[in-house]
């Protein structure tokens, strides 16, 4: 999950290699490093903590040069210290490397490279690839990191440069990835697309076993074997603005503005409304099979896993077909039951988380195949898809996740009617029913957003609080989850999400005045189910929070605060529901001083196991 990125060109190299880290944050924040060559010699400056702490390192040296390798780090083996930062370097002092992965056996590489006399200076796994690189580096970088890799087992994206060949950077990956930016007269390597955008929307994706050589004459992609790879190049649609902070105070709070527009986005050119149809590109491959469907898996981890859930009402009301949901990273260590009858749905923002994507290999090799719902065009996810539908949130920063699950429950909507059609379950008439309601949405969701102020009142006298229930029932019992989620995400309190039903089966046993109840309590078949569930809070004392329907004065007049969301149907409530509880989330984590965009411990796409 960290982030790394290298630049050859004409620019200084140091202020892109900063300014693209700055947009890897995200991924990793725990210390960062920079090395480039200037003058003909290597200069390597880490630092513990974020960007700004390097950029504070930097200040005042003498900064120059062309050619250059990033990273920021998420730590998974050794502590964040300066010593475990990278870019790492070999026992020559003249050969960096940068890495983002897990090296499942550097323990037995570590002891046969230390045997052989290498000098090791880390806590990392990663350090063992770069004594490899140095192992077999005979004068041609590329050859030595094609070595090295064959030895190598887990997960890595790598960026290594060299002092003896300062016109060209190697990357390669492994379950991890890499992209590759193709500007003018210019060539970058990052993890992500943002660190990019702002020199090119040109790239070319990386597969696994590929090793890409980055030179200032151009781009040149190979196998691990060496067998020469041709790769189209790809637009990303993303303008650079999309992935700035554009006057709010945090990309979250900005993330969750923007999702009108992404839901907007979302449903696009997806769908006649006069014809009672829906119309998903990238779906070609797996539409005839569709009406054989049986049964559907819904694969996802954490708050994709909640659109999930959504999802399994969704489709089991719409389509009238079994639906499981099973986490990503617990799907591929059970006896799966799986045949080609079953259609496996993997749900990631990303596109590259490797629990999500192991899943879907996992499937593949049952028989299955495989849907994804995903941001981020040619993903490792996408490519290895059967079918996918794109959601359009654009870049999402905030390690917390808010347009992009919108969109995402957004996309399943319209994946249900899709489905629904195909089956013979929904008629044109229904479909254009069903798709009026989603059309109203994003002007709805600009009027859920007014209820900001009134929010961010609300968090003054919850803040203090260390403990939060959340309920739902039905459809709104996974936002709930998601509500809870978000609250523990960045401001660090505890919170659990519940079936509201099942709140007398133990959790009711916590209930006072010092832990808040937040209830989901739209109008709908369950709603006086809902209101007696919060009458057993209010009876022991509980203090409730409703997030309900404008003008419910039935549940109004039985809590102690109310947030009011437009009324819509069932089926999209939850698209609506879940906003004022990113902004309750996002404004106590400002009212404690938390840090919003990028919470402790967390990294925004999980790329390890």
């Amino acid at each position: 999950m960290c982030g790394i990125i290298g630049y050859v060109g004409p620019k200084n190299v140091v202020p892109v290699l900063l300014d693209g880290l700055k947009r890897l944050e995200y991924r990793g924040y725990d210390s960062a490093g920079v090395a480039f060559l200037h003058q003909e010699a290597l200069q390597i400056y880490r630092s513990v903590g974020k960007i700004k702490e390097l950029e504070n390192t930097l200040w005042g040296k003498e900064l120059g040069g062309d050619i250059g390798v990033g990273h920021t780090r998420w730590a998974t083996h050794g502590r964040p210290s300066e010593a475990n930062a990278h870019p790492l370097v070999d026992c020559t002092g003249e050969l960096v490397l940068v890495h983002n992965g897990i090296i499942e056996n550097y323990v037995p590489l570590k002891e046969k490279l230390a045997a052989e006399g290498h000098r090791f200076t880390s806590d990392t796994d990663t350090e063992v690839i770069v004594h490899l690189i140095e192992k077999y580096l005979e004068g041609d970088l590329e050859e030595a990191v094609r070595h090295a890799l064959k030895e190598v087992s887990g997960a890595y994206a790598i960026a290594a440069m060299w002092k003896g060949d300062p016109d060209r950077i190697v990357g390669a990956r492994s379950s991890s990835p890499l992209v590759v930016g193709l500007g003018e007269g210019e060539f970058l390597i990052a993890s992500d697309i943002p660190a990019l955008i702002a020199h090119t929307r040109n790239v070319l994706f990386l597969e696994d076993q590929e090793i890409a050589v980055i030179s200032r004459e151009g781009v040149m992609i190979t196998t691990l074997e060496g067998d020469p790879v041709q790769r189209t190049v790809e637009r990303i649609p993303w303008s650079p603005i999309l992935v700035e902070k554009g006057g709010y105070k945090h990309f979250m709070l900005k993330e969750i503005y923007e999702q009108p527009r992404a839901i907007r986005d979302t449903i696009l050119g997806r769908y006649s409304l006069e014809a009672g149809e829906i119309y998903l590109d990238g779906m070609e491959e797996v539409e005839e099979i569709l009406p054989l469907v049986q049964r559907v898996v819904l694969v996802a981890c954490g708050t994709s896993w909640h659109a999930a859930l959504v999802a399994k009402f969704l489709l089991e009301e719409l389509c009238r077909v079994p639906v499981e949901v099973d986490y990503s990273s617990e799907f591929r260590y059970r006896d799966l039951i799986l045949d080609p009858s079953t259609l496996v749905l993997t749900i990631s923002q990303s596109g590259e988380t490797l629990d999500t994507l192991v899943a879907l290999r996992e499937a593949k090799r049952h028989g299955c195949r495989i849907v994804s719902v995903v941001n981020v065009v040619g993903s490792s996810i996408a490519r290895e898809s059967d079918g996918v539908l794109y959601t359009h949130a654009g870049p999402e920063i905030g390690v917390a996740s808010t347009k992009a699950f919108t969109a995402q429950l957004t996309a399943l909507y319209l994946f249900a009617l899709y489905l629904g059609r195909r089956r013979g379950v929904l008629d044109a008439a229904r479909v254009q029913e069903l798709l009026a309601g989603l059309l109203r949405l994003p002007q709805l969701a600009e009027e859920t957003l007014q209820s900001d102020g009134v929010i961010e009142r609300l968090c003054h006298r919850y803040a203090q609080h260390t403990d939060f229930l959340f309920l739902g029932r039905g459809i709104h019992y996974p936002i709930a989850l998601e509500g809870a989620l978000k609250l523990k995400e960045i401001s660090y309190i505890h919170a659990e999400g519940y079936p509201a039903g099942e709140m007398k089966h133990g959790p009711i046993a916590l209930i006072d005045s010092r832990m808040p109840v937040l209830v989901l309590a739209p109008q709908g078949r369950t709603h006086a189910k809902i209101l007696a569930n919060i009458q057993e809070v209010k009876a022991r004392g509980g203090v409730v929070i409703a997030v309900g329907t404008q003008g419910d004065t039935d549940l109004f007049s039985r809590v102690d605060d109310y947030v009011a969301m437009p009324a819509t149907s069932p089926h999209l409530s939850p698209i609506l529901s879940v906003i004022p509880l990113q902004l309750l989330a996002y404004h106590i984590a400002v009212h404690k001083g938390c840090d919003v965009d990028q919470p402790r411990n967390l990294a925004k796409s999980v790329t390890v196991e």
